[in-house]
């Protein structure tokens, strides 16, 4: 009955194994009521701010913010937003994917790439193609803080600043449902209006916008793209979060239910091979008293 013995093992540590995916699953699912809630409200602030700071690419002239300008650098720089930790099904090769293509499409047009890593598994992946890392932050846990991220966050602002690069693109998931998650690679500057204007020709209304600056309008539309920059980067690493949890949650379940398929696979192999030695027995019984 030794390959009884072995069969018995591989039982033992399958479903030791699946003990541990049935917990991964359960404190997954506990994170991603949390990190759906703090996405959830921080999508409305975004959003608003997103339209306001896109209307005043042509409500005022007079004044013209460096974010709402084009540069002609050579260069583009990338925010990539990635886990800490895997076990989370393709989530982080899908966004990933999607940033390759990105980087090949501008390296065929002879632009240049820098990126920002936010997460463990972009950074860690970066360095492995060979791209340019100008800054990243790894451990942001369950929660994100401002104080983390702006840090990062602001060389690549201060970079398109100075007019070292043309564009900087922001790289996340975006959550949808529990079930779908949705790589997501949009361009966070230059501030263009052109969206902003084709949501309103769809929906069939034409808005002129002009504002009311108080002190001045450099003052606020300052302070206003700072808050802006910020919001997009706080709700894409939320998102980010949420879909996490989300992805972690399923990969998780579908790990546990496999387990319980081998687990019993291997019980019935077990029983075969238990049943046929006892088999075995009785006939050798058998013969040893015909011949006696």
């Amino acid at each position: 009955m030794a390959a009884g013995k072995e069969i018995r093992g591989k039982i033992k540590s399958v479903e030791n194994t699946k003990k541990i995916t049935k917990a991964m699953e359960m404190v997954a699912a506990s994170k991603m009521r949390k990190a759906q809630d703090r996405m959830r409200a921080a999508r409305p602030y975004s959003e608003k701010i997103r339209n306001i700071a896109t209307n005043l690419g042509k409500a005022n002239p007079e004044y013209v913010h460096p974010f709402m300008q084009t540069n002609e650098a050579k260069t583009t720089a990338f925010i990539v937003v990635t886990t800490d930790k895997g076990l989370c099904g393709g989530m982080n090769t899908n966004i990933l994917r999607s940033v390759t293509a990105k980087l090949r499409e501008l390296q065929a047009v002879g632009v240049s790439s820098q990126a920002v890593a936010i997460g463990n598994k972009g950074f860690g992946f970066l360095g492995r193609v060979g791209a340019k890392v100008v800054s990243h932050v790894t451990q942001l846990g369950d929660t994100p803080h401002f104080d983390k991220l702006i840090g990062p966050v602001k060389v690549a602002l201060d970079a398109y600043t100075k007019g070292e690069v043309n564009a900087v693109y922001l790289c996340y998931t975006r959550f949808i449902n529990t079930m779908k998650q949705e790589p997501v690679v949009q361009q966070l500057l230059p501030l263009s209006a052109d969206k902003m204007q084709e949501e309103s020709q769809a929906s069939g209304t034409q808005h002129a916008w002009d504002y009311v600056y108080e002190p001045d309008a450099p003052t606020v539309i300052d302070d206003l793209l700072t808050r802006y920059v910020e919001a997009l980067v706080y709700q894409a690493v939320a998102e980010n979060m949420a879909s996490e949890q989300s992805a972690r949650m399923v990969a998780m379940k579908a790990a546990t239910d496999n387990a319980g398929s081998v687990i019993g696979e291997l019980k019935l192999v077990y029983n075969k091979t238990r049943q046929a030695a006892i088999t075995k027995e009785l006939s050798e019984i058998v013969a040893g008293a015909a011949a006696v």
